[in-house]
């Protein structure tokens, strides 16, 4: 087999195309990801600009400072997700082992600040029934934060083979996967805060 100089993994043979399967794959999944949000968000957007029906809640009522701080958070997570390929790429199991858990935490954390938000909002009269606002935010984040649960057990699972041992400069690919995962999830969020806070 000719090897390919940027597959980190021998043993993850590339497709006809050139790209890893498992890379190949994982771009497929987020290709079905970006249709899903992307239709709900142009729904949003064609509504919010052409409904009356459309009624926006306060700033106030949206709590934006603290969906602001948990968007940081979110972004922190994408720079240590970063931090801990690299260091697994230069053979540092520790250091990846560090980066990847305050990743998982940062999750974690992000999850906790919605779960806190959802009881305010449904006390402020903001519900998924209240209108098309409520709907369409209960839908998106709830979405999104399925994905944020998904990218946490999925960047546990990559910890535990670290933690055994099992990931190398040359057996990193996975912690690349879980990276490109990591990273959409955080792009369609910053896409979702200035949506559903700001605008």
């Amino acid at each position: 087999m000719t090897s390919v100089p940027w597959i980190l993994d021998p043993s993850d043979e590339p497709t006809s195309t050139g790209v890893p399967h498992g890379k190949l794959g994982m771009w497929v999944f987020l290709a079905s990801e970006v249709m899903l949000f992307g239709s709900l968000i142009s729904s949003y957007i064609v509504l919010r600009i052409g409904s009356p029906l459309f009624i926006m809640p306060s700033h106030a009522d949206l709590s934006v400072p603290v969906a602001a701080a948990n968007t940081f958070v979110l972004i922190v997570s994408s720079v240590t997700m970063v931090l801990a390929l690299a260091a697994i790429q230069q053979d540092n199991r520790k250091a990846m082992i560090g980066y990847l858990t305050a990743t998982i935490l940062c999750g974690i954390f992000f999850l906790c600040v919605k779960g806190y938000e959802y009881p305010h909002k449904w006390h402020l009269g903001i519900t998924i029934s209240s209108g098309l606002f409520g709907s369409f935010y209960y839908t998106m984040t709830g979405l999104h934060g399925l994905h944020v649960l998904g990218g946490i057990f999925f960047n546990s699972y990559i910890l535990y083979q670290g933690v055994r041992g099992r990931l190398s400069a040359r057996r990193c690919e996975r912690v690349e996967y879980a990276g490109i995962y990591w990273h959409f999830v955080d792009l369609v969020w910053v896409v979702l805060f200035p949506l559903l806070y700001l605008l």
